[in-house]
């Protein structure tokens, strides 16, 4: 790897050897994906994805103390992953003891160190940092030093940012230094698309259901898509950002994608069309049949796969403040017509603390609390990474919720369906 002189004399230790060892760590890194050099971090602020005070994580909190001893803090201030506790989810008095004597007893420790690196501000925890009332939105081309799968696959698929998909704590590193190696995402070449996938259903697809079909197809790789536009229009609108944001989200956790283009509606997309194709690229083609094939195959590891759900999690990613403004009209509606008057299986909204801030201002948020459905910041992933609730049975719209977990995915309607009217 070339170094220019600056970067050599971090690595020389001329700024001291915290700073040496971080951008050592950061050279690594780059030599183990043969980067060729190290480029400036551009975006304005950074996004982290360790954002839970686990107990076994000790050996994390021990380098953010030694960063923090040292005097070495972002160059960026950041947002961070959502919190793992709220005491407004469901749970039982065993489940608590476990989340805060035993999982996430250090919890407040570690939420001071993130302040004390640069956290934007005490709320910033939230996986879809991006939204509007968040405030870390990259701009088209900028290059970010970010981990978070669902985050990153958005910023460069939506937003045209540059990222890799970043492991934890490496997102700190190339934050406290200003650079990050350049290969994969961050290259042209890297951002051809090896995948031709064509859309062929008869409606709208569900987003997290395509997502996970095309993530466990294409894998790493970048996705070229064809005929998304007839559902989604032709502009980056709130509904169409929405719906990229739960498809990019199972494309990242379903298989591993970082990036993907949309036929006339992504940026780089728009701007060069299938010239970002590679010559001998796949093909893949996704029609109803299809994507019922993928929805079938998923397995069921409930204990008893016949079980009346307990709990239902919506918002992995966090919910936007639109989702929550329509999922407000579709709960109430759908209670209405199956005559009860709140929901029947307990449900939970999760979104980022500054959305729920906004929706709490709308007239919505009276109306969602009325039917019993609770909104809360929390992530329900690592709600769900208690041992004793990974026996529950729970249900989910997300594809990401339901590949890191034990919960069953449901497409969104018959979500509706099982917390309105009940049933399996």
């Amino acid at each position: 790897m070339q170094l220019t002189q600056e970067q050599q004399q971090i690595l020389d230790g001329m700024h001291g050897d915290t700073m040496a060892k971080v951008m050592k760590t950061l050279v690594m890194y780059g030599d183990a994906f043969e980067a060729e050099k190290l480029v400036p971090v551009t975006s304005k602020y950074n996004h982290l994805v360790t954002s839970f005070g686990l107990k076994m994580m000790t050996p994390v909190f021990d380098l953010m103390q030694q960063l923090i001893d040292a005097g070495v803090t972002s160059k960026q201030k950041f947002s961070v992953d959502p919190r793992p506790l709220d005491k407004n989810v469901p749970a039982n008095f065993l489940q608590n003891l476990i989340f805060n004597k035993f999982m996430y007893s250090t919890q407040e420790f570690y939420e001071e160190q993130l302040n004390q690196l640069g956290l934007m501000e005490e709320n910033a925890f939230t996986c879809a940092c991006y939204m509007d009332q968040v405030g870390n939105k990259p701009q088209k081309g900028e290059v970010l030093s970010w981990a978070e799968s669902s985050a990153v696959v958005y910023a460069n698929s939506v937003l045209g940012a540059r990222c890799n998909r970043n492991s934890g704590i490496v997102d700190i590193m190339g934050s406290i230094v200003g650079y990050v190696p350049y290969f994969g995402l961050l290259t042209d070449e890297g951002r051809k698309a090896t995948w031709v996938v064509k859309i062929q259903t008869t409606k709208k697809p569900e987003a997290q259901l395509l997502g996970s079909a095309i993530g466990m197809k294409v894998m790493e790789d970048v996705p070229y898509i064809i005929g998304l536009d007839q559902w989604l229009g032709t502009e980056l609108n709130e509904s169409a950002c929405t719906y990229l944001k739960d498809f990019g989200a199972a494309t990242a956790s379903n298989g591993a994608v970082g990036l993907y283009h949309v036929e006339n509606l992504t940026p780089e997309a728009v701007e060069q069309g299938k010239a970002l194709v590679v010559a001998d690229a796949k093909e893949y083609i996704i029609d109803d049949a299809e994507l019922e094939r993928v929805k079938e195959n998923y397995p069921v590891i409930w204990k008893d796969p016949d079980a009346t759900p307990k709990l239902c999690f919506m918002g992995c990613p966090h919910m936007s403040l639109q989702q929550l403004k329509d999922w407000t009209d579709k709960v109430e509606a759908a209670l209405k017509e199956y005559g009860n008057k709140k929901v029947v299986i307990p449900t939970v909204f999760t979104a980022a603390p500054k959305v729920l801030e906004e929706f709490k201002k709308t007239e919505y948020a009276a109306r969602l609390k009325a039917t019993g459905v609770i909104t809360s910041y929390i992530c329900p992933l690592m709600y769900m990474n208690n041992p004793l609730c990974k026996k529950m049975p729970v249900i989910t719209s997300s594809n990401k919720l339901r590949t890191y977990t034990t919960a069953r995915y449901y497409t969104d309607d018959e979500i509706l369906v099982q917390i309105t009217k009940g049933g399996k």
